[in-house]
């Protein structure tokens, strides 16, 4: 062997293991948790979910066995924003600041004005009661689509034969755009609005569908697969990455590639930007709600359908 051979093979050799450490350490160091603080900022509930940021400044999150709809102010006092929400789980805001609720013990969708006037919006399709609406979104331009599941003893009391994902165009009319095998269950839009993310937590993994123009969607594909634990909420940043509530919240690329895990003391269900600089993730998680400041890691944002903030007024 010359020494010109031995020479390019242990360079060779270092080329294999700068490639190895690129291809193995870095994907394994991009998983690693930032130096983030979770912090419990609300406990004593009994399970919560469906936490949706107001521009007038307070987070909104659900009790479900409760019946209870709860307002959390940063840096102030938790209290009851609404009593008797019939099971109230997710919840949104559209460009007019009105809310949007999934009823789950009521089986419909409801809709409550500014001056707290609430309408029904869906409450059966083909003649049939709904199974239980569990998570929503609103996008821009006023399309409203929800995941209807059957979770524990709702599964007793369902008169559809399928779980569904449906779309409200801005008129009110009713669709069915999916019926999974599984059930679907946390929902949100991308950046620009034009992709359609659905949870399917007996699948677990993410669902996503192409939006187009006119509200309807297509090309039902699998976004994010064998994810670690039971996919619930969803919410997504200005980037298009995913935020997953899971084991911990899961942060996922557009393209499904695992970024990172938010562990947490309890299970979560569901997450929402807020604060005035919408930099913090407040996350709901069984008794709890918590919160995780995001500031310095990366921009940030809770537009789901610019230029409003969805899930945000």
């Amino acid at each position: 062997m010359t020494s010109a051979v031995a020479h390019a093979l242990a360079c060779s050799g270092e080329l294999q293991f700068a490639v190895f450490f690129l291809l193995i350490v870095f994907p394994l160091a991009a998983q690693d948790v930032p130096d983030l603080q979770v912090e419990k900022v609300a406990h004593g509930f009994r399970f919560t979910e469906g936490p949706v940021w107001s521009r007038d400044g307070y987070l909104l999150f659900s009790d479900i066995p409760s019946g209870k709809i709860m307002k959390h102010v940063p840096d102030g006092a938790t209290e009851v924003y609404r009593e008797s929400s019939n099971g109230a789980a997710g919840n949104a805001f559209d460009a007019q600041g009105r809310l949007y609720t999934c009823e789950t013990h009521a089986r419909r969708v409801t809709r409550t004005d500014k001056k707290g006037r609430i309408e029904v919006l869906a409450d059966k399709w083909d003649g049939k009661r709904l199974n239980a609406p569990n998570d929503i979104v609103v996008s821009k331009s006023g399309h409203v689509y929800f995941t209807d599941p059957a979770f524990g003893n709702q599964q007793d009391t369902r008169d559809l034969d399928f779980y569904g994902v449906y779309h409200i165009a801005p008129k009110g009319q009713l669709s069915v755009i999916a019926k999974p095998a599984g059930r679907p269950n946390g929902i949100a839009l991308s950046p620009n609005g034009r992709v359609l993310y659905v949870a399917n937590s007996d699948g677990r993994n993410i669902r996503a569908y192409d939006v187009d123009r006119d509200g309807e969607v297509s090309n039902e594909r699998v976004a994010v697969s064998k994810i670690d634990g039971i996919p619930d909420g969803i919410r997504t940043n200005d980037k298009g990455n995913l935020y997953v509530a899971a084991k911990g919240i899961a942060v996922y690329s557009p393209e499904g590639q695992l970024l990172m895990t938010i562990p947490l003391a309890e299970t979560p269900s569901n997450c929402a930007f807020g604060d005035p600089d919408l930099q913090t993730l407040y996350i709901t998680a069984r008794t709890s709600l918590y919160r995780v400041r995001l500031v310095g890691q990366t921009s940030w944002s809770v537009l789901q359908d610019p230029p409003l903030l969805a899930n945000a007024r």
